[in-house]
């Protein structure tokens, strides 16, 4: 019996290496495992003409924002980071970007405040504040231009509460956006603000909190600010083929 069973387990090997065997051999050439030019070979040798030069992360920079509530960012019209916490805890973001000079940043952000009254926590008045600081020195400070699109409650009335709104321009994210009429942002001491504690565990030095003059009533403000290196030429000469420009369009209340 024991003789038996050995003897059909050796069979049985025997069978599946010949079934193995044949079954390589049924297989078209390129695609066939190991060496000879096979189509894991050829994906291999992939990465683009002669001359192709690739960013890096080497090339990258690393952004950190802080925004008491929430923030959506765009870097040259393009969608960039958005704040995955809409309330609290407060918490900083950190993305690494590859930059592009002249580089156009635009952020829009908002405290939290009923959106029929302005308050928070029922009957409360709350405050802003936004700060930004990227590894290529760019800064939040009073060189930023600000403007607020909803404000309340208005004359800091919490009996009566009523609130004013501005239409949002649908292109107040893209290069080409003329806000010279902008007044400049506000900067405000981080006792003005009291960010809490992830903040200070990321590099925001030489970055200032900036929001609009009223950094307890504005409840939706948007910055932009342009930054220019001259001379600057990337590294790289490669270019995307998709467009995210204009990926998350914006009015209010979407």
């Amino acid at each position: 019996m024991r003789f038996t069973l050995v003897l059909l387990f050796a069979l049985s090997l025997w069978g599946l290496t010949l079934f193995e065997a044949s079954d390589a051999q049924a297989q078209p050439p390129g695609d066939r495992p190991g060496k000879g030019g096979g189509k894991g070979d050829k994906q291999k040798k992939k990465g683009g003409p002669p001359g192709l030069i690739k960013p890096a992360m080497s090339d990258t920079v690393q952004a950190n924002i802080y925004a008491d509530n929430w923030f959506i960012l765009y870097i040259n019209g393009k969608l960039t980071a958005t704040d995955p916490i809409e309330f609290i805890p407060h918490n900083v973001v950190s993305v690494d970007i590859l930059p592009e000079y002249p580089m156009t940043i635009a952020v829009m952000a908002r405290d939290n405040a009923d959106p029929q009254t302005g308050l928070e926590y029922g009957t409360n008045i709350g405050d802003g504040g936004f700060c930004l600081k990227f590894s290529d020195g760019t800064v939040t400070n009073a060189n930023w231009k600000a403007k607020a699109f909803f404000t309340g409650p208005l004359d800091r009335d919490v009996k009566n509460p009523k609130e004013r709104r501005e239409p949002i321009p649908a292109n107040w994210f893209t290069t080409d956006f003329d806000d010279s009429a902008w007044k400049n942002a506000r900067e405000y001491t981080e006792e003005q603000v009291n960010p809490k504690d992830p903040f200070y565990k990321a590099d925001f030095k030489g970055a200032k909190f900036i929001w609009t003059d009223d950094i307890d009533l504005d409840n939706t403000v948007i910055f932009r600010h342009r930054v220019d290196k001259p001379g600057w030429k990337p590294r790289w000469n490669t270019k995307p083929n998709l467009d995210i420009k204009g990926a998350l369009p914006w009015s209010e209340g979407k």
